[in-house]
């Protein structure tokens, strides 16, 4: 490919709004991004792809488009006159001591703390009596603060522990090994694990999976064949054991590893998708035991909870689309032999153990309700929670005397409670000290009718006394996909907004899990569409009973979100002033060609399945819906440049297309974060940056040359 001369295109100025100080239009003058004749012909169908160079992340003409877009878009969001008030305000209310949820680990309890503003949470850990220390710091694992603590995993007696560290938010980890008493390292490092935790097996060695290093770049080429290995202590990583996965009969695009708590049995959950999984058991006190196959179709999501002894405890959606615990004996461990032990009822079940109990989170119309039954499936009590909202995390070892669970809502800040799961009392045992009152604001839960009448519901939450005037700043928050639940829980950003007088709604759309099964398969493959629907349904509803306006709307949503927002707002351009496209899949015809994202069939399809589906994924796919000359939404497009999942590509074409083709006065930028991935592990300095660009350039895109509500800013100022 020739070189790519990066100029600045004449005549393309954009009014947004006016500049506060000189009340002048903010112009965006976009660099020239070269087209390519690249064609792709589906099922005799031609399609072009004039972008497709951008998915050499790595080139040197990619490199200069992503500094070139960047310089454009921070030099708009630069002469936002409250940008830097937003920051600073985020800044404030965000610094705010944050604590986990204990765990016992050997003889030292161990926690997760974060002064504030660190970019990274520290884990601490005490003796019974002793002194609070730092076991590790993973703001010390880098400079900037983009190597992230990934996971952590300790030996059955504490004595030993596996941390995984991400570098630039990428999905390949790195493994290290520590004596937890004398914190000497014990392996370092382990390289090239990938959508793995760690199984361990005694004080040995433990389980892993990874792929084979693909050809190319790491961050975007294919990897679908996913392998466990055993890595004993002490010797090269080159040395481990294949356990499974080495063969084509065995190849699978996903194969997680767990060992039972009583270190029983290994068991192996392969898959082809992100949905769907098969099971195998290996008794690991038999040293010549072979796997033991539990299912041998990807037809449900079915896992291990527990064992006592040979009996296995599960929790499947196998002829249960909303989730059932059933129990079998290992050595006919089929499904024709399983017996119920909590049946399916109406509403979604997940399950934890602890303290010799299993813990049944009900959602009810996607709010939670906790009962908890012994092992023999009786009912023990319901746990009353705190107040409407979700509450999870009730986890934790068999002989475990207290339990741990969090409760939050949109408007309630995340607390922990400690649960004595003999009596079912529990006390608060940390809340946070921060300066926001949930008192001021409410949610509401409503149902609205979608294009085909199905009925979905929403939670919109904003602060007490609202005037429903259709002139509230709104975000519309949506996911639908892949058996995502969206359940109430408090963020500082949304905080932020809802602070200015924003509203914030989330519905909860199929393809999501919060009726189970059926509803995340109504928005798959064929069905698509209805996920998009429940969207606009959603807007309009908004729109409709004046929480908003097509003016004050904007929609907003992350990976699976993206394309939910990069779908919705090219075919209903007309519904919302902003578009918040962050990490989104966009090129629906060529997803499954990167990285893991052949993985997502079962949710969207391919391309290549069939005419019907081709024809489907391109009527929608956000790249190949922009058409000439419609005024677009302005559309803030997010992504990094490390993202390994969803890869950037997706959104460098989307954004170019779409400052190719946009007709109006709207702005079409793209904010690409540098040394940064899908999202995980992101420093928090980073992600202050990022919202307060976000809310700034959403402010001023409706129409505001300053906050709504200056009185905050100006109480924290002083």
């Amino acid at each position: 490919m020739k070189k790519i001369a990066f100029v600045l295109s004449a005549g393309i100025a954009l009014l947004a709004c006016k500049n506060e100080s000189t009340s002048e239009p903010l112009t965006v003058n976009y660099p020239v991004t070269e087209k390519v004749d690249t064609v792709d012909t589906y099922f005799g169908v031609e399609v072009a792809d004039p972008y497709r160079w951008m998915e050499d992340d790595r080139s040197p003409e990619t490199e200069n488009w992503v500094a070139e877009q960047n310089k454009v878009t921070f030099g708009y969001l630069e002469q936002i006159p409250f940008r830097e008030d937003l920051k600073k305000r985020m800044e404030k209310l965000w610094n705010y001591e944050k604590v986990s949820a204990p765990f016992k680990e050997g003889s030292y309890t161990y926690y997760y703390k974060n002064d504030g503003l660190q970019n990274q949470s520290v884990v601490y850990r005490k003796k019974d009596g002793g002194e609070e220390e730092i076991f590790l710091n993973p703001n010390t694992f880098s400079g900037d603060g983009t190597t992230s603590l990934a996971g952590l995993s300790f030996s059955k007696d504490g004595s030993l522990a596996t941390y995984l560290i991400s570098e630039g938010g990428s999905d390949w980890r790195k493994a290290i090994v520590l004596n937890v008493e004398t914190m000497t390292v014990i392996e370092d490092t382990l390289t090239d694990i990938k959508f793995s935790g760690i199984a361990w097996k005694g004080n040995e060695g433990f389980y892993y999976s990874s792929y084979d290093k693909p050809k190319g770049s790491e961050l975007s080429a294919k990897t679908d064949q996913h392998k466990v290995y055993y890595h004993s202590l002490g010797q090269d990583q080159d040395m481990d054991e294949l356990i499974f996965g080495g063969t084509i009969a065995e190849k699978h695009r996903y194969i997680s590893a767990s060992v039972t708590e009583d270190e029983r049995y290994l068991i192996l959950y392969p898959g082809t998708s992100t949905s769907g999984n098969k099971m195998l058991i290996r008794d690991l006190t038999d040293p010549n035991g072979l796997f033991i196959t539990v299912l041998s179709d990807t037809d449900s999501d079915s896992y291990v909870i527990d064992n006592k002894g040979a009996t296995l405890y599960i929790q499947t959606n196998r002829n249960a689309p909303n989730n059932r615990v059933v129990t079998v004996n290992a050595l006919k461990p089929g499904p024709e032999n399983w017996k119920d032990l909590i049946p399916e009822t109406e509403n979604v079940l997940n399950t934890s153990t602890g303290g010799g109990y299993i813990f049944a989170e009900y959602m009810v119309d996607a709010i939670s309700k906790v009962l908890q039954y012994d092992y023999d499936g009786k009912l023990v009590r319901e746990v009353k929670l705190p107040g409407i909202g979700s509450a999870g995390s009730f986890g934790g070892k068999l002989d475990a005397k207290k339990l741990y669970f969090s409760f939050t809502n949109y408007n309630t800040p995340s607390s922990i409670y400690q649960l004595d799961p003999k009596t079912g009392e529990y006390s608060s045992y940390w809340k946070p000290e921060i300066d926001f009152d949930p008192n001021t604001y409410e949610s509401k839960q409503v149902f609205y009718s979608s294009k085909d009448g199905t009925k979905v519901p929403m939670i919109i939450t904003y602060k007490k006394g609202l005037e429903l005037n259709g002139k509230n700043p709104t975000i519309l928050y949506g996911y639908g996909g892949f058996n995502i639940s969206l359940t109430p829980s408090f963020s500082i950003v949304n905080a932020i907004w809802m602070e200015q007088g924003g509203v914030y709604a989330v519905p909860n759309l199929r393809g999501g899990g919060e009726y189970g099964k059926k509803w995340h398969d109504a928005g798959t493959q064929l069905q698509k569409q209805n996920v998009f629907d429940d969207f606009i349904a959603a807007a309009e509803y908004l729109t409709a009973e004046k929480y908003t306006s097509p003016e004050y709307l904007a929609i907003r949503g992350g990976s699976n979100g993206g394309l939910l927002v990069g779908a919705t707002m090219t075919q209903r351009p007309d519904l919302m002033k902003v578009a918040l496209p962050a990490v989104g899949v966009m090129d629906m015809l060529r997803y499954h060609t990167f990285t893991a994202g052949a993985g997502w069939s079962y949710d969207y399809g391919t391309s290549e399945d069939s005419p019907e589906m081709f024809e489907y994924l391109k009527a929608y796919s956000p790249v190949h819906a922009i058409k000439e000359g419609v005024s677009y939404p302005a559309t803030l497009v997010t992504t990094a440049d490390h993202d390994d999942r969803v890869v950037p590509a997706h959104s460098f074409k989307f954004a170019a297309t779409l400052q190719e083709k946009q007709s109006g006065k709207n702005p079409a930028l793209i904010r690409i974060e540098t040394n940064a991935g899908h999202g995980a592990g992101t420093p928090i300095s980073k992600t202050i940056e990022q919202y307060a660009d976000i809310f700034a350039f959403t402010f001023y895109n409706m129409g505001y040359e300053q906050l709504p509500n200056q009185a905050v800013l100006k109480e924290f100022k002083d």
